[in-house]
């Protein structure tokens, strides 16, 4: 596992969330533009975007939509990153960071071929790869979790994000199984769909950071 593992709060759709999980020191926040419960308009997306703090990374959700929009809405919400998570080509992934956008690429596991499908974007220069768990009809925040030790696979050989039904009860042990670069909570950490519960926010960070010293400690 990384020394320090990377914290992404996703499905931010208020201000008072936002604030509340960058006074907790997480590396990114994601706003999901695609029809989900947790959908954020646009302008409200540039509004909580402006309020945070530069070290927090401004992460838009796409799923399946056209590149003309997914580089439009980036721009408008002044975002850092676009997370890439349908079925998006290689060839999208690699326009978007040939306009300057960094890219999460999210893949819904089945099995162990989630690694070929990973080949295919290998060349696209993407910051990082999300693995999130695979349910029928859904794109994702659905609580699910997967088999960890297939993303301790892909976490061996490329930066890892793990996603995929982490709570503050579970997340250590995912980081134990899978040892990821980063992780990925949404529904684990809200009081109702859309609404982040902020105890448990604070809860999740605190066992990634109690886990992550404690690692330290040992390899000292």
């Amino acid at each position: 596992m990384h020394d320090r593992v990377r914290i992404k709060i996703c499905g931010i759709t208020n201000l008072k969330d936002a604030m509340a999980a960058a006074e907790l020191g997480v590396d990114a926040l994601g706003f999901v533009r695609a029809p989900s419960p947790r959908q954020i308009p646009v302008d409200l997306m540039r509004a909580i975007s402006r309020r945070l703090p530069a070290s927090v990374v401004k992460v838009g959700v796409f799923v399946d939509a056209h590149l003309d929009d997914i580089l439009k809405e980036a721009d408008q919400g002044e975002l850092d990153v676009v997370q890439l998570h349908g079925q998006e080509s290689p060839e999208i992934a690699q326009a978007c960071v040939s306009r300057g956008l960094r890219v999460i690429k999210a893949f819904r596991v089945r099995g162990t071929d989630i690694l070929r499908d990973i080949q295919r974007y290998v060349d696209c220069q993407v910051t990082a790869f999300l693995l999130d768990a695979y349910v029928p009809g859904r794109a994702g925040g659905t609580g699910q979790v997967f088999d960890w030790q297939i993303a301790r696979h892909v976490a061996r050989r490329y930066r890892t994000i793990l996603a995929g039904g982490l709570h503050p009860g579970n997340v250590q042990a995912a980081l134990s199984a899978a040892a990821p670069w980063g992780v990925d909570v949404s529904s684990g950490v809200e009081s109702r769909p859309g609404y982040k519960c902020p105890d448990l926010m604070a809860r999740f960070v605190r066992q990634i950071r109690a886990q992550t010293k404690e690692r330290s400690v040992n390899n000292a």
